[in-house]
């Protein structure tokens, strides 16, 4: 992680959708810094990495993300270092997700604020990954242009999915089972 700015986001090729997420600092500021010098779009997830930045830094990296994902926790501190509330970061990206465990999430977008429930699919083995499957259903939406409620709740049933599992990410599932899951949630065809 100590490395990570090494990496140059050009060198990459294409890039049609990316991630800033918990990384070495100066990875994270190079890479939100590179991804917005050539416009590509990317979440800013800043994870467990936020204390490293000061709030200039975190408006800094908001203002060039398109997307915005915390927890609740970190939603707070995000607050606490801009000073600015997340109704207000909102306006400044595209989306801004705030996941708030088994209360479900929320997500701003468009002027809107919408509440994704949480996805209950049976026994609750072990959460750890269940942010980052959750992730995974946001990113998927984004890139398949899906609107903002249908991919909170594909996010929200990867986390759940997950969290059934022990292990980080050791759950394996296909997508005919993820569509099916969706549907019999939803009352919907996953796009």
């Amino acid at each position: 992680m100590g490395h990570s700015h090494l990496n140059k986001v050009a060198a990459a090729g294409q890039i049609g959708l990316a991630i800033v997420s918990p990384d070495g600092r100066e990875g994270m500021l190079q890479h939100a810094r590179e991804l917005g010098a050539l416009g590509i779009p990317f979440v800013f997830d800043p994870g467990q990495g936020l204390p490293m930045f000061s709030g200039d830094e975190l408006l800094e990296m908001v203002k060039l993300a398109r997307y915005v994902a915390v927890n609740s926790y970190e939603g707070k501190m995000l607050e606490e270092r801009t000073g600015v509330s997340l109704a207000n970061l909102a306006k400044q990206v595209e989306a801004l997700v705030v996941t708030h465990g088994a209360e479900g999430s929320e997500i701003y977008a468009q002027g809107q604020r919408l509440k994704i429930p949480c996805v209950k699919l049976g026994e609750v083995v072990d959460p750890t990954g269940c942010g980052d499957a959750y992730r995974s259903g946001l990113l998927y939406g984004i890139a398949k242009g899906m609107d903002w409620r249908a991919t909170g709740q594909l996010a929200a049933l990867m986390g759940a999915i997950k969290i059934g599992a022990r292990g980080g990410q050791n759950h394996k599932v296909t997508r005919a089972e993820i569509e099916a899951l969706y549907r019999r949630h939803f009352g919907e065809d996953l796009v």
